[in-house]
């Protein structure tokens, strides 16, 4: 357990994810967590759904937590972070989720030494299966790293990276599940292409990628070494691998994330 006040501003998927993912791992009591948005509506939602305490004033939020996330988009830091730079509680750690918000510009933003953590989750975090990246900047001490990471392996798995990779964890786990339901999608239309019911063959199609990825977690074989198993000489396999070869499956997915990954770097040079 930490015994610390949790705050979000911000409450859209990736916070309300977030907020979920800590609520069902009891590692927090729900009374620890506090959250705003400039939704009543979505603050009844957050309240009703995980009983947590709810507030549309972003400065009460910043006055109770010690351990502070920003959930807002990127273009909402201008507005929110002069709102409550007055009202953060001494010692507070302020965690950043923002593409493309790095250190120096979160810090120049507040204009005075903070304890600071930039983080990119997924949302994944809902179902307990989130994959995390955090950098802190020097005033964030071991001991408050392993409690903010104690919160994000808490709906998931998270590594302490230099900040200099960031934009790559933007497009490998930050946006990745976006590609990897369009793939789940894909494989469902050939099902019920084929005659299968679209339940079924969404049911087919997401259990084999969650498998599959198990696969390469627990096993630590090397992707291409369980692919080569699944493909027997002359078999069904490696006629679906060739055809996805002939459309450039493998180019396409590295086009699109590094696509990704440098619009992360666009949107921190600005």
């Amino acid at each position: 357990m930490i015994d610390k006040i949790i705050g979000f501003i911000g409450a859209g998927n990736m916070g309300s994810a977030m907020i979920g993912g800590i609520v069902h791992s009891e590692l927090v009591t729900t009374s620890q967590i506090i959250a705003s948005a400039h939704s009543a509506a979505t603050l009844e939602k957050l309240q009703s759904t995980y009983s947590i305490e709810t507030t549309l004033s972003n400065e009460t939020v910043a006055e109770r937590s010690d351990i502070l996330f920003l959930a807002v988009k990127p273009n909402k830091f201008d507005e929110v972070i002069p709102q409550i730079s007055s009202h953060i509680k001494s010692g507070c750690v302020i965690v950043s989720i923002a593409a493309g918000k790095t250190i120096a510009a979160i810090e120049d933003s507040f204009g005075k030494p903070v304890k600071l953590v930039r983080a990119m989750p997924n949302t994944p975090a809902l179902v307990g299966e989130a994959m995390s990246a955090l950098c802190v900047n020097q005033n964030v001490t071991l001991e408050e790293l392993k409690e903010v990471q104690a919160l994000f392996n808490s709906f998931g798995k998270s590594e302490v990276i230099s900040e200099s990779l960031m934009d790559a964890v933007i497009g490998v786990s930050g946006s990745s599940p976006a590609y990897v339901y369009m793939f789940i999608e894909a494989m469902a239309d050939a099902a019920v292409a084929d005659g299968m019911p679209r339940a079924q063959a969404y049911k087919f199609a997401a259990q084999s990628v969650y498998g599959s990825a198990k696969m390469v977690l627990e096993t630590g074989k090397h992707p291409g070494e369980l692919k080569d198993a699944v493909c027997s000489p002359a078999g069904t396999t490696i006629e679906a691998v060739a055809a996805l070869e002939a459309g450039g499956f493998r180019n396409t997915v590295i086009s699109a994330q590094r696509a990704c990954s440098q619009k992360s770097r666009d949107m921190s040079s600005k």
